[in-house]
Parts: C-alpha cells; structure tokens; sequence
C-alpha cells in the first residue's frame, strides 16, 4: 500500500479518523473528549455563563422554635444580599453586586456549603466583568472546596486561566467540566480543543527544533515512492546499471543506492552532482529534496524545490513531481490554499501527467472535497488505465460520496466498484485494504477480515493493515486484547510505524490505562515527520494527561467505552 504523504501512510482514512473507528465520539480536534464515552441525552447549556446564579438554595429553619417576627435568620439575610447582588450584576453595576456577595459570604452560615459556593461563585462572575481574572480563579477554588462539582465554577474558573495564559489548568477544568456533564456541555468542548491545539502546537515548536533528522523505515520508503507512477527519479534496477561500482560517484552513485534499497548516502551523493553542476543535476536536486521530506526537513527540501520549479529548461515532469511534493508539504503546513495553487501550476506544465490528479486527489479527500476528489482519481485513471492505486482510490472516493449523498444506489455502486477494483487487480494490497474498511463501515466484519488477511498476504511488510485489522477487532469482536496484539504485530514488522503507536494510545486511553497511553503517544511523537504531526500527537498525549489528573482528583471514573 503506497503512501500518501512522507507525513502519512496510505489508508483510507487519514489519521484523525482513527478514533472513529474505535467508537469515539465525533468532536474533532477535541482529543481529550474523543476517547471519552459520551451518553446520548437532551441537557441544554447553562443559557448564558456572565450571569450570576438567581436561585437561592430551599431554606431550612434549625430548631423547633420560630424566630420573632419581622426578625430574619443570618441564612435569610444572606439569601437577600445574594439577590439584592444578582440585580446589581444585572444593572451591570458590578462593584455594587461584589460588596452585597461580600456581605453575604461574611453571614452566611458556615453549615450550608452549597449556599456559599453559590455567593463566591456568583461573585467571581462579577470580578470576571471587572476582568479580575485572579479574584475569578480565586473565587471560584472556594467555591469548589465547599461543592468540588460545581460545574458552573469550573468552566468559569477554566476561561479565566484560558485569559491569565494558564492552558493546563485550564483544560483540566473543561476534562472536568466534560466528563460531569457526560460531553453535552459545548462551550466546555470548545473551549478543551481549542487548548489542546494551542498546547500541542506549543510543546511541537520546541521539540521540532530539536528534533534529530532521521530516515522512515524502507518499506515507508519504497511505499511512498509506489505512490507516484513516473516521478523521473524512481526507476527500476533494470533500467540503471553501472559495470565498476568504484567509479560510480554523484546521482548516479544515489540511483544505484537508490535500487539497491540502501537509502544512507542518497543525500550525500545528490549534493556531490549538484555541486559540480553535473549532467543530471536536475535529478538530483529532486531526489534531495524528497528525501529531506521523508526525514521530515522541510526547511531543508523547499530550497531544493523552488529552485527546481523555477529550472524552465529542466523536464517538465520534474518539475511538475517538484510541484505535487510541494504542494503536499504546504498541505501538511495547514495551508491548503498554496497547495492546490502548487497543483493548479503543475497541470499548466505538464497537463498529461497522471500523478498531479492522483495526489491531488488525495488531498481533496483530505479537505472533504469528495467530489473534487473522485473527478482528479478519474482523470488520473483514464491518463494511465493500469495505475492500480489510482483506480483503488478512485472507488473509495466513490464510496465516500455515497455516503455523504446518503444514496443507497451510489452505495451498492461503490461497494461493486471496490470489489471489481480486487479482481481488476488481483496483486493491489491497496485495493484490498479499502474495500475492506468500507466493509467494516457496512458491518460487514468476517468479509472485511478475510480482504485485510489478503492485503497482508500481498504486502506482508507493510504494517498498516495489521493496524486497521486490529481496529476490526475492536469494532466487530470487542476483543481490545485481540486488538492490541494484532496491532504489535505492525511494530513486529515495523518498529518505526507512528500509526501503530498512535493507535496503540488510543485504545489505551479509552481502557483508561492512561501512563501507558502516554508512553505510547510519546513514542510517536519520537517519530513524527512534521511539525503539525507533532503537534496533533502531543494533543493527545496532553489530553490522556489531563484527564489522569482530573480522574484522581475529583475520583471520577469514566466507564470504558469498550465495554470490557
């Protein structure tokens, strides 16, 4: 199975999807939420969190005896500053409403905490108006001591360390808030994805830089290269031959590296042709820079590319190749618009070439352009009849339109389609692993099983089919012990599989096995080939944390959501 992106292995489903498929609730971005349970139930959000709680707590007398007349119990008069309070916060005359919430707290009586978790919750909403974001965490923190689940204190607690640039604290307040309120509380949602994101990208840009560069496996290697059908760089041993090695220097010494699959030395050798200004420099300036990306240096790679998509009397496959891997590297960046620009230039150069429709396509599929997406496998598949995993790709984005148009008759179509895809090309791993997922999506599972059997038997070193017949097991057996060990097969095969250990901490997480979790996502973290990979792993990593701490903390145990 080829793949995608130096960032990303081929699969049908790109990375994000991976907690679907092991029944996570669909709340993207939001990691520390997505391997949660959620119950499904109608429970509205507080209406509007600036304002004040207006109801007081039911009054309770102590004694057999009445008080006298026109004479008011210190818990009474409490509960009337607390309301004279609230209508000054409603006049929007804050000062006023914190000085009776002062005198409230002072007379409140001591033996009713949940009365004065309300005042100091109610006065820390009129401190956040002032925008005294430290009397707000304050207040709050009383609050809690008094009630530890007052959900109204903890999400304001939690947007006033979002204002005072406090992340972590803040996102274990919204893990708390979340689980409470079982994922129906949105703003709290929100409010931990956007953390999560800013936390990650954080902790990326610190690590990245620090990161040592460092070649994916060979099977990585050689998928990513299978991914293009002429790249001008990628030929067989066949078509390059060299009778004394010893004389062999520059691109040539690369290629011959490069068919012998001992990728150590491809850069150095690409860097002697360019520096000599050899006959095939062009060559080599496009292997460098693949391979720069393959390490994941991309700062190293854009150089190299640039200069190669401004070489006009260079082939225009070449620079068409050095469009689609840039265009692929500004969408790994999160900036889809120079991507597709990339690719709209690599059609003006060479229209006919098949590969900028079949990565373009991809990326569509990434962006939810399914339409799009299905039209450039199309074209592809029609540039070049037997690209197998264009025609592969091609019926999955088929069967992802159906489902997006909710068509039963483009479903069945699809589904043919895929199958047809298997006889058409009986020796594809690729064309196996997708009908296969479309099968599970269908609830298909022993026929799904039986075609990722085939897809490891045609590719038997390629691991990402043990990790999508893992997440089968999850899904059709509930068997998370079955699951994880199918999984560790792929690190049996490849122990520098980031999907494996990506996934591995998924499952772990929702076992509620949190440490290992962690372990895992670090793992993958090591290996990741991009700065925003990185960020998203650490998202993850960060979410298991937080909701370790918030756990033990409140003693809150989420049931699993593999029903083990």
């Amino acid at each position: 199975m080829a793949a995608v992106s130096p960032a990303n292995s081929s699969t049908g489903l790109p990375k994000w999807q991976i907690a679907l498929a092991v029944g996570a609730p669909i709340v993207v971005g939001v990691a520390v939420g997505a391997y949660y349970y959620r119950k499904s139930r109608s429970k509205g959000a507080d209406a509007s969190e600036q304002k004040a709680d207006t109801q007081a707590n039911t009054n309770t007398s102590t004694g057999n005896s009445e008080p006298k007349k026109d004479e008011k119990t210190p818990e009474e008069k409490a509960q009337a500053l607390k309301n004279k309070g609230n209508k000054y916060f409603k006049a929007t005359q804050y000062d006023q409403a914190i000085k009776c919430y002062n005198e409230a707290i002072e007379i409140a009586p001591k033996n009713k905490p949940k009365d004065l978790s309300t005042f100091y919750q109610n006065r820390a909403a009129a401190h956040e108006q002032l925008k005294n974001y430290a009397q707000v965490v304050s207040d709050c923190s009383q609050a809690l001591e008094l009630n530890p689940r007052y959900v109204k204190a903890l999400f304001r607690r939690a947007k006033a360390y979002e204002m005072m640039n406090q992340k972590m604290q803040c996102l274990e307040d919204t893990t708390a808030v979340c689980i409470l309120e079982t994922f129906s509380h949105q703003p709290s949602m929100m409010l931990a994805d956007k953390m999560l994101k800013e936390i990650g990208k954080e902790k990326a840009q610190n690590t990245y830089k620090e990161r040592v560069p460092s070649l994916p496996s060979g099977q990585f290697v050689r998928s990513y290269f299978s991914s293009f059908s002429n790249d001008g760089i990628s030929h067989t041993q066949d078509d390059y031959k060299e009778e004394n090695d010893e004389e062999v220097c520059g691109y040539a010494k690369a290629r011959q590296l490069f068919c012998s699959n001992n990728y150590d030395g491809i850069i150095e050798h690409c860097t002697e042709e360019i520096e000599t200004n050899g006959p095939q420099m062009a060559e080599a300036i496009l292997m460098r820079a693949t391979f720069y990306l393959l390490m994941g240096q991309a700062l190293e790679a854009r150089p190299d590319l640039d200069r190669l998509i401004n070489m006009e009397d260079s082939h225009p496959k070449l620079r068409a190749n050095a469009l689609i891997k840039r265009g692929s590297m500004h969408m790994q960046e999160g900036n889809s618009t120079e991507a597709m620009s990339d690719f709209a230039t690599a059609v003006r150069i060479d229209p006919d070439n098949q590969d900028i429709y079949h990565h373009r396509g991809q990326l569509n599929l990434l962006l939810e352009q399914i339409e799009d997406a299905s039209r450039d496998f199309e074209k592809c598949t029609k540039l070049k009849e037997d690209f197998a995993l264009a025609h592969a790709q091609h019926s999955y984005a088929k069967y992802r339109l159906a489902i997006l148009q909710q068509s039963p008759m483009q479903m069945q179509s699809a589904m043919q389609m895929l199958e047809e895809c298997t006889r058409k090309f009986p020796t594809c791993a690729e064309a196996f692993a997708l009908f296969a997922q479309a099968q599970s999506d269908q609830g298909q599972f022993q026929q799904a099983d039986e075609n990722f059997q085939k897809a490891t038997a045609l590719e038997p070193d390629n691991p990402t089919a043990y990790v999508h017949r893992g997440l089968l097991y999850l899904t059709w057996k509930k068997d998370a012990d079955g699951s994880l060990a199918m999984i560790k097969k792929a690190l049996d095969i490849d122990n520098k599989c980031d999907f494996a250990y990506e996934t591995l901490g998924t499952i772990e997480v929702q076992r509620g096995n949190m440490n290992v979790a962690k372990e895992y996502f670090e793992k993958a973290i090591e290996l990741a080939r991009t700065e925003m990979e990185m960020a998203h792993l650490y998202s993850l990593c960060v979410a298991a944390e937080a909701q370790n701490n918030v756990t033990k903390k409140y003693k809150i145990t989420p049931p699993s959501a593999l029903n083990m």
